[in-house]
């Protein structure tokens, strides 16, 4: 199968090599620094074809603590669950040792940083200037962009400092502009769900995908949530701190700090990754809030002002990325029309930005399920019982648009379904590995609604190929872990946009 995802690339000739061959030129690099590192590398975000966010953290090392302590299970009353919330999980940690010495742990580091973007081709761009790392929020900075250039690939390069001016590690990666809206032309992005540190399948590395991913070349990738699980052990992240150091580890981890800094992402929440298991606003785990687990969201990744937005991508694409956690009723409420997932400012948004849209394609990317079909005992998503009345509303309103679709991620399983009601068409990606795949089995009358399945790890391509003058499509792949295509739909151009070119 040809690379349909080809792209030039501005990175140098070590950087594009084996993966193998470029740490050890990072690790030499980084070797020759002074006291400050940037060790959970860079990343790119909110990229659309004029403005981008450059997000990085100063740490006091170039590398985890991989060798670390483990962490022990918490030392719990036996009609206890940890996964509860109620427990403050001190005793994960041995007796006299500190967070620091686990395995993983990467503390941060004060100093500054400056970020410089230049375009392919061009000896000259635009820098920020030299800007300190915030000390409360991680030691973590996101330097916005404005003005850049339409469809253009700019080079990124990330300098730091120490507190007393000495020169630290330098990171460097690369990005591409969204295409103008006028533009016709190829645009592909892939879309993945459901990390968790212990599930990765490269115990060294990370996970897999990130590779088979990059080797794909994609314009940017959406990550629609739950990328560690706070409710999950080694360590349960009961607390700020702890909630902390599961991003920090997860991103210090070489698979994803390669992709990052060569790929655009969009990041978005769900349960796992802001508090716990089917969480709503109110909740806490531990001593963690459910407002602070959406703040350490926000400052552990490149992110925008709201959280939810609509990117366009050309003449033939627009993405939606929708919210399913701050504006949500509690799971227990009763269903009816005030029970809400989306909440209605967020409904009435969709609603007008899809009404103004002339994209061909519309690719709607939630957290959570709107068609499914789901297990029977959820009970958080618009595909079950307890959201009915807001799920069929938004599957007639979405089935009624041409040319849109829904991508989602959430379930441990890939799937494709159409709802036989409204028509809404449904792709679900499924997780980043095959070990945390599980938990559905399909049931009689579930293949009116789900027309593939498959029970494995993986990730979504979702590639808009114009055709000259002819409509363009839509393919939509899912992949296995080494990148393989399990399944592939084409989705047609609405009827009438040909004669429109």
């Amino acid at each position: 199968m040809r690379n349909y995802f080809c792209r030039s690339r501005f990175l140098s000739q070590s950087i594009r090599g084996p993966l193998g061959l470029y740490f050890l030129l990072w690790m030499a690099t980084s070797a020759m620094a002074g006291g400050v590192f940037q060790g959970d590398g860079i990343k790119i975000g909110e990229v659309t074809s004029e403005t981008a966010i450059i997000w990085t953290r100063l740490t006091a090392a170039a590398e985890a603590k991989w060798d670390g302590a483990a962490f022990i299970p918490p030392q719990l009353p036996p009609s206890e669950d940890p996964n509860d919330g109620k427990f403050a999980g001190s005793t994960q940690i041995p007796a006299g040792l500190v967070l620091s010495d686990m395995a993983g742990a990467l503390p941060g580091a004060a100093g500054e940083v400056r970020v410089t973007l230049v375009p392919e081709g061009e000896t000259a761009g635009m820098s920020s200037d030299w800007l300190p790392v915030d000390v409360t929020r991680d030691f973590t900075r996101q330097i916005p962009f404005t003005g850049l250039e339409a469809a253009t690939r700019y080079g990124v390069k990330v300098e730091s400092r120490d507190a007393s001016g000495v020169s630290g590690s330098v990171e460097e990666g690369t990005f591409h502009t969204a295409p103008a809206r006028d533009t016709q032309g190829t645009v592909a992005f892939v879309v993945v769900t459901c990390g968790d540190f212990p599930r990765r399948d490269d115990p060294a590395n990370g996970h897999r995908i990130y590779a088979s991913m990059l080797e794909l070349k994609p314009d940017f990738f959406v990550h629609t949530g739950d990328i560690e699980y706070f409710d999950k052990p080694e360590p349960w992240a009961n607390s700020p701190q702890l909630a902390r150091f599961k991003w920090n580890r997860i991103f210090a981890l070489p698979l994803q700090r390669a992709f990052h800094r060569e790929v655009a992402s969009f990041f978005m929440y769900d349960d796992h990754d802001i508090l716990r298991n089917d969480c709503w606003p109110g909740q806490t785990f531990g001593t963690l809030t459910f407002a602070e687990g959406v703040q350490i969201f926000h400052e552990q990744t490149p992110s925008g002002p709201l959280p939810y937005r609509t990117v366009r991508y050309g003449k033939d694409l627009q993405i939606w990325l929708v919210e399913g956690r701050v504006g949500r009723s509690a799971n227990t409420d009763p269903d009816g029309p005030e029970k809400t997932i989306w909440g209605a400012a967020q409904k009435e948004w969709f609603r007008e930005t899809v009404a103004a849209s002339d994209a061909t394609f519309k690719v709607v990317l939630t957290p959570t399920p709107i068609v499914g079909p789901d297990r029977g005992s959820k009970k958080d998503n618009l595909s079950n019982e307890g959201f009915r009345t807001e799920g069929d509303e938004l599957r007639r309103f979405i089935g009624a648009q041409p040319g849109m679709i829904v991508v989602t991620g959430d379930r441990h399983w890939q799937y494709a379904s159409i709802d036989p009601v409204s028509g809404t068409r449904e792709f679900g990606c499924g997780p980043s590995s095959d070990m945390h795949a599980g938990g559905y089995s399909p049931r009689p009358g579930d293949e009116q609604v789900q027309k593939f399945f498959r029970l494995k790890g993986g990730f979504l391509s979702v590639v808009v190929e114009p055709h000259g003058d002819a409509a363009p499509v839509l393919r939509v792949r899912h992949h296995n872990t080494a990148g393989g295509v399990e399944h592939e739909s084409v989705i047609e151009a609405p009827a009438g946009d040909a004669a429109s070119r």
